[in-house]
């Protein structure tokens, strides 16, 4: 090491203006070739200084000596040893060649990390060759997935690791981070996004001078470049919410899961938010099974108009009770006569919704596209990392200066100035970041984009989205006829709309998820004039009823839950697939029931009467609770009322955006809530009672005295015939009947119940053997000659007929026919079958492919079927998947 204060060397601070661009590059190492100026660059940058060189006193040169003449240059700075470089080798002290000049010249002058391959892929696309970009492939660390992880003696520490799948990422992460001048964390610019930053810079041990945070919510180039001359640190409070949710999750799914354990059944877990959408769901289906319809009816009268050709539809201004109101008021009707007594014309104003948050456009999305809320934000996910639409996690209607410009630009140029309107949304939602923009295209001007069918359609709903909501309102003209009925005080109602300028409508209107019965109004109403006289053609009354409640769809629950200030944009996609995964909830179908209604008709001075059919209560694609939902609901209500609690969940979410702001200590936060939660989980577990949880008795067996119950058992639900007395070893045992698809412990009738013990059942013989029908694990089903057959939806167990039994059983057998082609006695466990895809070898449990050049498989002999076999190897057939069903 050369000291500064040697006197045998003079210093000169090396820049290239010393050794410039057109220096001759000595040779460096391992084949490589380095310019002395990117050397002085580079490590001027690395070292945040500059470079020295020690020159022997009183040594003049010029620069081409310096270039060409000099055998030995020292450099150093500091205590930082130094490169040496001669004429034409450079040798280097000790170990110096790889952790010095090599570094040196390889180091990477940037390195940006985000949390998607996809994502870094586009971003790669705007940046430099000074910039290598990585992905962390999400959270790089964690809490233990088995273990409760938060440390309560260190205040609620959260025990983080890096889980084993991580943990090459990890050692890349840190390899290309050591090298690189500057990291730039670049994830998502939610709390989430700043938690990921925060752990990277955690387990990668970054030095803050040398670390930068961007943030951007749109992936241009424009936003890049941006936000990397706006870089900041990572911001704490951000980091602080999401670990307050994360611990408090923790918490609650870990001390609430073992008492269900214990209390309900095995591996049945719990959760904060899950459990209140579970509460939404079940309380929703309970007041489905407790409602009554209501009938009325509904009157409509088509008049002739006094030109004789034209029709004015109109209904009664109210709706009739009874069957005797109806015949009473068509009574009057007959004699009565009718005539124009008011029309009111009004102008009326139609604006457009406001561009999408998450939320609202899971909600369009499921209306619209029939997407669910996951694949919505996945599809949604793709577009972002694309590059094509803004961040999709956002509860902030606001619009960027920018985007309103191009917006503006898009629709002028397109339909025309009176098409434009200028509007700035914001977001009345406390929590909501006005920084955040709403979801948008980022190019308002590309209306069609590359990419799967999905994609597109998602894209053309978020851009048309966005162009309506800056421009004109629909302008319409509403026209009211009112029909006076002389003698009576009641009215006929005529209405219609009509479109004078469609403004917004030229490109989107919203859907709506409102279920109640909507009758359509007319368009455009004939011509009339007041007091001109009607001639009635006839009047209709129809018997309609009121309507139930409507079951949750995934979107509508995303909006109740939004309504009640529960969860964030990030959480409901998979708030709704953890109730889901955990057998709580179904997203089924449900069969409707057949009814009556009455038409009552006056026509021709007639009345007549006559009944139809309709299926009511029908429901598709809905959240259903099952019986696991429905008892692990009442369990937490009963013992746990203010997790459930809509408003406490609620004011749990306000604290963690007051955490977010830095006004909130997170552990304090925790802290309150633990205090009074932990005794609560101590008391419950202590309690004992006297029936399992969820457990009930529906009456008593007429034939036996014995009590029924209904239960959730080992399998799911169950019916109980006898009550267990575990004290009594000779008393009889209790009998157990599965219910049926479609039956629940909470609405299943004592009759309907003892039916069930009356499987399994025996229905007949086919070819000398009985057949029996039951309920299993896995449904309904027929044995016969110790073969299982699944008895299908529209056949019952306790109904099903020999015949159908046996067509059943034969149809079985002809599709097994034709799915084995061929077999050899001598290899019993080879076997030559027809499958989905086309034949196939089966031989030891694995499958093999038949080649394409084999015309028929049947007449494969054994000796080519072995040769098939052996030549694919041990590599079997690939089993081809089929797509799921949706």
């Amino acid at each position: 090491m050369i000291s500064r204060n040697n006197s045998e060397y003079s210093w000169v601070h090396l820049t290239t203006s010393i050794f410039n661009s057109n220096c001759r590059r000595f040779p460096s190492l391992r084949g490589t070739k380095q310019s002395i100026p990117t050397v002085i660059a580079r490590y001027e940058a690395i070292q945040g200084a500059p470079l020295w060189i020690a020159l022997p006193s009183g040594l003049a040169m010029t620069r081409r000596q310096a270039e060409l003449k000099i055998d030995v240059v020292k450099c150093t700075h500091f205590n930082i040893p130094g490169l040496i470089f001669k004429r034409k080798n450079i040798s280097l002290p000790g170990n110096w060649i790889n952790r010095g000049y090599k570094s040196i010249l390889n180091m990477q002058k940037n390195l940006v990390i985000v949390e998607s391959p996809a994502k870094a892929k586009t971003i790669e696309k705007f940046l430099g060759k000074e910039f290598k970009v990585m992905s962390s492939y999400g959270h790089i660390r964690d809490l233990k997935k088995k273990e409760f992880s938060i440390d309560f003696e260190q205040n609620y520490t959260p025990q983080y690791v890096v889980p084993e799948d991580k943990k090459k990422i990890v050692s890349e992460l840190k390899a290309e981070a050591k090298n690189a001048e500057t990291v730039w964390l670049a994830s998502d610019e939610d709390r989430e996004g700043e938690a990921i930053s925060w752990h990277l810079a955690e387990v990668l041990n970054l030095k803050p001078e040398k670390t930068r945070r961007i943030v951007f919510h749109e992936i241009t180039k424009n936003a890049i470049l941006q936000a990397i001359e706006h870089p900041r640190s990572i911001d704490i409070h951000l980091v602080d919410a999401q670990q307050a949710r994360r611990v408090l999750d923790r918490i609650v799914g870990f001390e609430l899961s073992p008492i269900l354990w214990r209390k309900v059944k095995p591996a049945l877990s719990a959760g904060r938010v899950q459990s209140v959408a579970v509460r939404l769901i079940a309380e929703r289906e309970r007041e489905i099974n407790h409602f009554v319809a209501e009938a009325s009816f509904r009157i409509v009268a088509h008049f002739i108009l006094p030109d004789g050709t034209n029709i004015l539809k109109a209904e009664l201004n109210k709706r009739l009770k009874t069957k005797e109101e109806v015949n009473a008021f068509l009574e009057s009707c007959r004699k009565a006569s009718f005539r124009i007594e008011d029309i009111t014309t009004r102008p009326v104003k139609k604006s457009p919704a406001p561009p999408f948050t998450t939320s609202t456009l899971q909600q369009e999305a499921a209306r619209k596209l029939s997407y669910s809320v996951s694949q919505t934000m996945m599809i949604a996910q793709r577009l972002y990392e694309s590059g094509l639409i803004t961040y999709m996690r956002t509860d902030s209607v606001n619009l960027s200066d920018l985007a309103l410009g191009t917006t503006k630009e898009t629709i002028i140029g397109t339909y025309g100035e009176k098409y434009y309107k200028f509007r700035k949304y914001t977001t009345k939602s406390k929590g909501a970041q006005e920084a955040h923009e709403a979801i948008r295209p980022t190019y308002i001007s590309q209306e069609a984009i590359n990419g799967t069918a999905q994609e597109k359609k998602l894209y053309e709903l978020i851009r048309k989205r966005t162009m309506a909501c800056q421009m004109a309102d629909a302008e319409l003209e509403r026209t009211s006829i009112s029909v006076e009925i002389s003698g009576l005080k009641e009215k006929f109602i005529a209405t219609g709309e009509v479109i004078v300028f469609d403004g917004f409508l030229q490109v989107y209107n919203e859907s709506s998820d409102d279920e109640n019965e909507k009758e359509q109004e007319n368009g455009l109403l004939p011509a009339v004039k007041q007091n001109d006289a009607l001639s009635m053609k006839e009047i209709v009354a129809t018997e309609r009823f009121t309507q139930r409640p409507p079951r949750y769809t995934e979107a509508s629950l995303v909006r109740r839950l939004e309504e009640l200030g529960i969860g964030r944009p990030s959480t409901y996609a998979p708030t709704i697939q953890t109730i889901q995964n955990r057998g709580y909830v179904i997203k089924s179908d449900k069969e409707g029931q057949e009814r009556l209604y009455r038409i009552i008709t006056l026509s021709h001075n007639k009345i007549t009467e006559k009944e139809k059919k309709e299926t009511a209560g029908a429901d598709r694609n809905k959240l259903m609770p099952t019986d696991i939902g429905f008892v692990v609901n009442d369990f937490l209500m009963a013992y746990f009322p203010d997790v459930l609690d809509y408003n406490f969940t609620a004011s749990v979410e306000k604290e963690f955006d007051s955490i977010a702001e830095g006004e909130m200590d997170w552990r304090e936060s925790i802290d309150r809530f633990y205090k009074v939660f932990h005794p609560i989980v101590e008391q419950t577990a202590a309690v004992k009672t006297e029936h399992k949880v969820g457990e009930r008795e529906i009456g008593t067996d007429p034939k036996s005295g014995l009590p029924v119950f209904v239960k959730i058992g080992r399998f799911g639900p169950v019916v109980q015939l006898g009550a267990a007395n575990p004290d009594d070893k000779e008393a009889a045992k209790p009998q157990f009947a599965s219910l049926m698809k479609g039956q629940s412990i909470e609405t299943i009738t004592l009759e309907e119940a003892l039916k069930l013990f009356d499987l399994p059942r025996t229905v007949g013989d086919y070819e000398e053997k009985t057949i029996v029908a039951g309920v299993g694990r896995f449904g309904p089903f027929i044995r016969h000659d110790a073969k299982f057959i699944s008895i299908p939806k529209e056949l019952s167990p306790l109904t099903i007929s020999e015949e159908e039994a046996i067509g059943l059983i034969v149809s079985k057998r002809e599709k097994e026919a034709q799915r084995s082609l061929k077999k050899f006695d001598e290899e019993p466990e080879l076997e030559l079958l027809n499958g989905r895809f086309g034949p196939y070898i089966a031989y030891k449990g694995k499958n093999y492919k038949i080649p394409r050049t084999v015309e028929d498989p049947k007449e494969l002999t054994l000796d080519k079927v072995m040769q098939i076999i052996s030549s694919a190897g041990e590599k079997p057939a690939a089993r081809k998947k089929g797509s799921k069903k949706k």
